[in-house]
């Protein structure tokens, strides 16, 4: 049997060392993802010496059974297991350890090409490379990590192809081309906004940079030290319970002010997120997305400490203005010498009319598979193999991580893993999540492949017979 994994960034290479074993076996694992990011993914592939992790060194190993491999890969001492490195260092673990499991490994392979087109066929899959090439495939999971930046709303088709407007800041150098003098527009407040400034500011941009988002809000900043664990009391865990976002955020509001500090609470709200979230109905998690998402964003996925100290610097000095607000419209300028925009401040009617040098899109994470240009993305959900979640969070999953085709029924054999299944779970764009989901999946196939090699009972056979 095949498993192939579509996607090397850390969900497909964490599936992929689960299933790799020394011994002879039946089970071919296959794991295909882009040659410049491979076993590293874009979030760790694409960045920079100055872009930090946002979750401390001693959380993040790979592996469920070992969170604190990656300190021990660096021979940290105590205390630097608790710092925030570079995501650099990170993608070169992720890459050394797939390439230790491999060497040992008698039945992984690794394909560094793009797979572009999953065709169903009897009994499986046909996967298709960017190179021409095609093979077969009992299994296909699509381990695919967040989907390619879409164009801003409201940018103008002149501009989306000018150098003016930076669709994704990582490619092509494209920061490194801005003057430093220049005015510049970020749309986005979030942590991929931190990135952008930090690049910024290490390049010693002197220009004024202005950070739009319709609420304005900067994500929180992790502290020195970790904060002291709590247990929920009673109240909470009814809340929880309850399958109601407003209940829930009446029990968060009534703890914060008497824990030592309120990241406690959000961190021990963090084994429970997903059986929550998978309790809520439809309208509720609506109702989540609508109005608590981007304060769940700022809370839950905290800045290092550091790059939360910068950003206070450049909006102290006056380089950096947060601002609450919608971007209505941007073009390029008559000239071709800058941006013309129109934006709406958050509460008021009144439109402003800003020229900026460039605009840079900066809104993070996108799993909307609905509006998304991922080649592969679409081609499957043209041919009806997958369904988008209603919320726009990723594509629709059963409990056991298969994907359901686009009349709601579980498509047999092809699976999913990774930020793609917010819609289902929520809680699964960080390793610790990440990493448990691996291990499942992992567990859930590896008992597939067992089930489908087992002889038939004696008794069915002779009935056969």
């Amino acid at each position: 049997m095949r498993i192939s994994i579509i996607g090397a960034g850390f969900s497909g290479t964490a599936l992929a060392t689960e299933l790799a074993t020394p011994d002879d076996s039946d089970l071919d694992v296959c794991l295909v993802g882009v040659g410049s990011t491979f076993s590293r993914g874009v979030a760790y592939g694409e960045a920079r010496p100055e872009h930090l992790l946002n979750v401390r060194a001693r959380q993040l190993g790979a592996s469920a059974d070992n969170p604190g491999e990656f300190a021990d890969w660096l021979n940290l001492t105590e205390r630097g297991r608790d710092s925030f490195l570079p995501r650099l260092a990170y993608g070169e673990y992720l890459q050394d350890r797939l390439q230790s499991v491999q060497a040992l490994s008698s039945n992984l392979t690794c394909l560094e090409y793009e797979a572009i087109m999953i065709e169903r066929q009897p009994g499986g899959f046909r996967v298709h490379l960017a190179d021409g090439s095609d093979f077969f495939s009992d299994r296909v999971v699509l381990a695919l990590g967040a989907l390619p930046p879409q164009r801003l709303a409201g940018v103008g088709p002149r501009l989306a192809a000018h150098a003016r407007y930076i669709g994704w800041p990582w490619q092509d150098g494209a920061l490194d081309r801005i003057p430093s003098s220049a005015r510049l527009l970020i749309v986005g407040t979030g942590l991929t906004m931190a990135d952008v400034a930090a690049t910024l500011r290490r390049r010693g941009h002197r220009g004024p940079i202005t950070a739009l988002s319709r609420h304005g809000r900067l994500p929180q900043p992790h502290l020195p030290e970790p904060s002291p664990a709590i247990e929920l009391p009673p109240h909470v865990l009814r809340a929880l319970a309850a399958r109601e976002v407003g209940q829930l955020l009446r029990a968060i509001r009534s703890l914060a002010p008497v824990v030592p500090d309120w990241r406690s609470v959000i961190d021990a709200l963090r084994p429970h997120t997903q059986a929550f979230w998978q309790q809520l109905p439809p309208a509720q998690r609506g109702r989540f997305v609508r109005h608590v998402r981007s304060y769940w964003e700022i809370f839950r996925h905290r800045l290092a400490p550091q790059v939360s100290a910068e950003l206070d610097e450049l909006q102290v000095s006056g380089q950096l203005q947060v601002r609450a607000g919608r971007l209505l419209r941007a073009g390029l300028s008559t000239d071709g010498e800058g941006v013309d925009t129109l934006i709406r401040d958050r509460g008021q009617t009144r439109m402003n009319s800003e020229r900026y040098d460039y605009l840079i899109r900066a809104t993070g994470l996108d799993t909307d598979i609905a509006r998304t240009t991922h080649p592969l993305v679409l081609h499957l959900r043209e041919s009806g193999l997958v369904r988008a979640d209603a919320l726009g969070l990723g594509l629709e999953t059963t409990p056991r991580y298969e994907v359901e085709d686009a009349a709601g029924r579980a498509v047999s054999g092809l699976y999913c893993i990774g930020p793609l299944l917010r819609g289902r779970l929520w809680e699964i764009t960080a390793v610790p999540e990440l990493r448990s989901a691996a291990r499942e999946l992992a567990a859930q196939l590896l008992a597939g492949e067992r089930t489908a090699r087992a002889p038939r009972p004696a008794a069915r056979r002779r009935a056969k017979a």
